[in-house]
């Protein structure tokens, strides 16, 4: 029982202590004290186009966002045309395209493909790494700009210049000390494309036309580097179809330990790094103390409710059932389905809920993972989340929900912020006092665009959830009726509003290559509406955030006096911690309840 929990602590602890002092060096990077080597600054002198407005820093992130976009379709539209293809892949569909550029380069990474089936190393290599670093890099500098509007800098800095340093002095070294670690524990570092072995047992893959035993093909890669910045940039967006569960992207327990620390790290140190660049360290805590307890809260109950249940769908259910769902193709639209009794299966469940396991890592390393990836936006998974215990699937689903327990890199922090505004203003209005943040009050404008901000996010689950589940799009695309079904929609939507990445893979919406005889029947509507949401969720919450910060930083701060709300004491964090439980649950309890909660309470597929 203690090393189920002990996995859980020992990575948060060490990701804390690693996070403090990385922070004081993301700090002195972002205020431009860190001094580069001569050869470094010669370029980093021509990267900047000088100082910038808030406006004009949004606008140079729309239009790198929009140039990198294009550059990532021509790289997937052009992919059988380019090197390091050996296997002659083919280009993947068209919307799929559209749907993955706008998914990496948002850092988002959810993926309609299996990587080992229609990537090349160069696709993986140029569209993919090189999104992993400069996707990643985005939400950072967002944050970066939004503090120095805080603090009412004459200038706010430059997005190009930020970007070059967050690439060239942060991201670069953390990545390559990761990869010499993941190349030691055996991750593959080739542009080999793949190895054709014959298989110990003849025949095991099958008889070719010829009537001879075929080979199996071994896809193989530049993992060593591609693997560490998946994580470190919490993008998620697998080599392989089966992510951190195969042992070439995540070969031991040490790399699994490191998968998790890896990206937790930078939304860690982001919070520290805010506390240091507005020298309110203390306030920097209370954030943090918040988002961990949530953390601990979703990784607790996945634990809880997947490692120590057992499958309900392996126990005895005594009395036959009989219950309708809706099917577009029945009579009346909907359908009768028996549940039969059955009798308990003869498995021993006292390890919990085994199915969509990796067990290399221990019981409790497919739970943690699945909560700790969805708090932090990454999206890597190293277990099936379609096949947790239903109640226990709700931890992820709430993780993205919030989209504040640390989240992503960057984004994660603003989006808490946004929180943080719309509780010091409803305290505000309970006290009879102007709101104000760091001194600053607290306009109409700002919670318009704190309320802008914070809404898109639960527009672009709820409204798409509730189109497709009633119509073709989501019912033709579900592997599982009923509540089940509803809660693989809804999954896949918070993740893409949540720029998440994770999914549940049972939920058909992989078309393919553009040759492929046989798509999933609704991948296309699937590729456009996610691409959408990824989209609008991506951009409408940083840039209005950054428009709040660029009208609070031409406003002047008031000293502090006997009715401040002080934001560095137990009592703020008990407001924050409260206003992020209470508009989560306002908003997203009642979808909860029709998929999850409802899954699991039965009687399909599982409850009971």
């Amino acid at each position: 029982m203690f090393g189920i929990w002990f996995l859980p602590l020992s990575q948060l602890v060490t990701t804390t202590l690693l996070a403090l002092p990385l922070s004081l060096y993301m700090a002195k990077i972002m205020d431009g004290q860190y001094k580069a080597p001569g050869f470094l600054r010669w370029f980093e002198n021509r990267v900047s186009s000088g100082d910038q407005t808030w406006k004009q820093y949004a606008a140079s992130l729309i239009i790198f966002n929009a140039v990198l976009f294009v550059f990532s379709y021509v790289v997937l539209s052009l992919q059988p045309h380019l090197p390091l293809n050996p296997r002659g892949l083919g280009m993947l569909w068209p919307t799929t395209i559209l749907h993955t550029a706008i998914s990496f380069c948002t850092n988002t990474d959810l993926q309609h493909y299996s990587g080992d089936v229609a990537f090349s190393n160069f696709s993986q290599i140029f569209f993919g790494l090189t999104n992993f670093f400069l996707s990643a890099s985005i939400g950072f500098c967002s944050l970066a700009v939004i503090v120095r509007c805080f603090r009412s800098d004459k200038h706010m800095g430059n997005f190009f210049l930020d970007m070059w340093r967050v690439v060239m002095y942060l991201f670069l070294p953390v990545a390559f000390i990761f990869s010499l670690l993941w190349i030691q524990q055996g991750a593959p570092m080739t542009y080999q494309s793949a190895y054709t072995v014959s298989t110990l047992e003849p025949g095991a893959m099958g008889l070719d036309s010829n009537n001879q035993p075929k080979q199996q093909t071994i896809v193989v890669g530049p993992l060593g580097a591609f693997e560490p910045m998946k994580q470190l940039g919490t993008n998620g967006g697998g080599f392989f179809g089966m992510n951190s569960a195969h042992p070439f992207e995540n070969p031991t327990a040490t790399t699994n330990f490191l998968s998790c620390v890896g990206m937790m790290l930078f939304p860690y140190a982001l919070v520290f790094m805010y506390g240091r660049m507005l020298k309110r360290m203390k306030h920097a805590w209370v954030i943090f103390s918040v988002m961990m307890t949530l953390m601990v809260g979703t990784i607790w109950w996945t634990i809880e409710f997947d490692t120590l249940k057992p499958n309900p769908g392996l126990t005895a259910h005594p009395v036959a059932e009989t219950y309708q769902v809706l099917s577009a193709g029945a009579p009346g639209g909907k359908r009768d389905v028996v549940l039969p009794a059955v009798a308990g299966l003869p498995v021993d469940q006292h390890l919990g809920n085994l199915e969509g396991k990796e067990m290399r890592f221990g019981t409790s390393a497919g739970a943690t993972f699945a909560a700790q990836t969805v708090d932090v936006t990454c999206g890597a998974v190293n277990a099936e989340h379609d096949s947790l215990n239903p109640i226990a699937a709700l931890s992820p689903m709430v993780g993205m929900w919030l989209n504040c327990i640390y989240g992503g890199k960057g984004v994660g922090m603003i989006n808490l912020l946004l929180f943080l505004v719309i509780g010091i203003f409803v305290a505000g209005q309970m006290v009879g006092r102007s709101p104000e943040y760091l001194g600053k009050k607290l306009g109409a404008r700002e919670m318009k665009l704190a309320m802008i901000a914070l809404l898109i996010h639960p527009i672009m689950i709820l409204m798409p959830s509730g189109l497709f589940a009633a119509t073709n799009w989501g019912l033709k695309a579900v592997s599982n009726p009923g509540p089940h079904g509803f809660s693989q929609m809804l999954y896949q939507f918070s993740s893409a509003s949540a720029n998440n990445g994770s999914a549940f893979d049972g939920l058909g919406v992989s078309f393919g290559l553009a040759n492929n005889a046989s798509p999933s029947p609704m991948a296309i509507p699937w590729d456009l509406a996610t691409a959408l949401v990824i989209m609008m969720s991506r951009f409408i919450p940083i840039i209005a955030p950054i428009a709040l910060a660029g009208g609070l930083s031409i406003k002047k701060a008031a000293p502090f006096g006997l009715g401040t709300l002080r934001d560095d004491t137990l009592t703020f964090g008990g407001l924050l911690l409260a206003t992020i439980l209470i508009i989560g649950a306002l908003l997203f309890l009642p979808v909860a309840a029709l998929g999850p909660i409802a899954d699991h309470l039965g009687p399909i597929p599982f409850g009971g």
